[in-house]
């Protein structure tokens, strides 16, 4: 199982707002594992074609203005995929993450 940098953002943002110390230790704990996947350039670089696409499909995922980080999962997600990884989104919402990469909903997933 990997870890990608993007979702790491998600969590710390809402336990920095919720204040929840000993969450944000446990989190960072988490990137000394070998499983936790930094963010790079070309996976940006993939996301703003990403959110490029969508546009042009008319269907935005996140405001304008927004960070898509849904979007930059996906890049990230697309880019392990692309380099042989059996590499899949677990999430809640199939919506427009499977637009541009392998994602399940996460219940459906079995740890191997």
């Amino acid at each position: 199982m990997l870890i990608p940098e993007i979702a790491r953002y998600e969590v710390r943002r809402e336990l920095l707002r919720a204040d929840k110390r000993p969450g944000i230790a446990r989190l960072d704990a988490l990137k000394a594992l070998p499983a936790y996947e930094p963010i790079t350039t070309s996976a940006m670089l993939k996301a703003a074609e990403f959110r490029s696409t969508a546009l042009k499909m008319g269907k935005p995922s996140a405001a304008d203005a927004a960070l898509d980080a849904d979007l930059i999962l996906a890049a990230q997600v697309a880019e392990l995929s692309g380099k042989g990884h059996d590499a899949v989104i677990a999430t809640t919402n199939l919506r427009h993450l499977s637009w541009f990469a392998p994602a399940k909903l996460w219940r459906d997933i079995r740890a191997s």
